[in-house]
């Protein structure tokens, strides 16, 4: 039986992907702008063909990149979006209006510029610096942008900010998310001089929302913004969480905006961080739609917030008992893991799943996720930079309790172990999988699988 057209184009997306995945890998930084300014020059600067609000820090991004994404679909306007990295697939990381670009429309697009990716490839040879596959990934949103085409596009730094390949395009709005130590074999190993990194996604003469930023993070970036004239929008200072109280399914925020004050906005994501994203997202829509002179309208508000959504991100994946995943990865992200589970959620007793990267600051983020899980099984995740299983567990014993900590081969055999843990009469116990967004995004299949 012949196959089927989607058949025919999933197989070619999937040979596609073998092509990039052999590439310089994303996870290293190669600091220069030219390949990728070679090639977008090469296809006719396509990412000058829609407006662009541009995000960097190092956590929260892709949860505000969404909100941002969603609000501005209420308002009428076609969208872009381009995150990483992707929980289950690469066609997550570019998506039209927001839903993932299609196996066919990839397909096609890579088709149209691959030639010229081959090109610039020959033309680095002599330097021995190929386009990674970040680089091509951005190539490819960019066109796939260009030809829908869009109004706006929301897009997430990968790595840093100044020598990421999204900083070829000349944005609306610059983001910046709170700045904690990661990635400091590339950034650098201060907050100060990742912070620094990260402010070459300022453009002068415009505005950018600032996320509430530690003293040393905060000083470096108003030192950037004055010398470039940009226009600093700051969490705390300027806007901010007016209200906040705890509903059904997520919470119910007050945000005072630069323009005005938005009221009864239902939020369905878990934690004050994601509060926090929120009145970021309202206020770079604020000064991307009208500078913040004036107040938006709230219903349309209201709308775009009901209908965001982050997955992976304290996501509930199944009940009784209750599963959820979380993409937190740094110490960052597991202070901010733990206190919206302390503060949302009320079991008896909580066990982690963890799998985690061997170069990350592990004992600071076990010890930020024992001060809310009772219990931890390690395992390993399939990624070549994954700690081994027993070195995870050593670090772990020497944090959680005695007889608190135990091993499984794999994710999905720790997640069943951890389940019929779990599964008691008359007590109230969560699975909470964690430790790095390839952890989330495997259990993630997993458990819609098992749905």
């Amino acid at each position: 039986m012949a196959k089927s057209l989607d058949t025919r184009e999933e197989e070619k997306f999937i040979q596609i992907m073998k092509v990039l995945d052999a590439k310089w890998p994303e996870s290293k930084i190669e600091p220069s702008l030219d390949r990728i300014k070679a090639l977008v020059d090469i296809l006719g600067a396509p990412q000058d063909t829609f407006r662009s609000i541009h995000i960097a820090g190092t956590n929260g991004k892709t949860s505000t990149s969404r909100m941002i994404d969603s609000l501005l679909q209420a308002f009428e306007l076609r969208t872009g979006r381009f995150t990483s990295p992707h929980l289950e697939s690469p066609l997550e990381r570019i998506s039209l209006n927001g839903t993932p670009i299609t196996p066919t429309f990839f397909n096609y697009t890579y088709n149209d510029i691959a030639s010229y990716i081959d090109l610039i490839d020959e033309r680095s040879d002599s330097k021995g610096i190929p386009l990674s596959y970040f680089e091509v990934m951005t190539a490819i949103a960019f066109a796939a942008f260009a030809d829908a085409p869009i109004d706006v596009a929301v897009l997430e730094a990968g790595m840093g900010g100044e020598w990421d390949a999204t900083n070829v395009v000349s944005s609306d709005v610059a983001v910046m998310m709170p700045i904690g130590l990661d990635h400091q074999e590339y950034l650098g190993e201060t907050i100060a001089e990742i912070a620094e990194t990260k402010a070459g996604i300022f453009e002068s003469g415009k505005p950018v929302v600032m996320a509430h930023q530690e003293m040393e993070a905060a000083q470096v970036l108003m030192r950037k913004a004055a010398e470039m004239e940009v226009i600093p929008l700051r969490e705390g200072l300027d806007f901010g969480i007016e209200k906040r109280s705890l509903a059904v399914g997520g919470q119910l925020l007050t945000i005072q905006g630069i323009g005005g004050t938005y009221e009864e906005i239902f939020l369905p994501l878990h934690g004050r961080h994601q509060g926090s994203n929120a009145a970021v997202a309202l206020v770079t829509l604020e000064a991307f739609l009208g500078g913040g002179s004036n107040s938006l309208d709230s219903d349309v508000i209201r709308e775009g917030f009901a209908n965001a959504s982050s997955p992976g991100r304290l996501e509930i994946m199944r009940r009784n008992p209750t599963v959820m995943i979380d993409a937190a990865h740094n110490a960052h992200g597991a202070i901010a893991l733990s206190q919206a589970l302390a503060e949302e959620f009320t079991f008896d007793r909580v066990i982690a799943v963890v799998a985690i990267l061997g170069d990350k600051d592990v004992v600071k983020f076990l010890n930020e996720l024992s001060k809310v899980a009772d219990e931890i099984i390690v395992t390993r995740n399939s990624s070549p930079r994954a700690m081994p299983i027993e070195d995870l567990k050593r670090i772990a014993v020497d944090i959680f309790e005695e007889g608190a900590v135990s091993a499984a081969p794999s994710i999905a055999a720790a997640i069943q172990e951890a389940v019929e843990k779990a599964s008691q009469p008359n007590v109230s116990i969560g699975v909470l999988v964690t430790g790095s967004v390839v952890t989330a995004g495997a259990a993630r299949a997993l458990l819609k699988r098992d749905k």
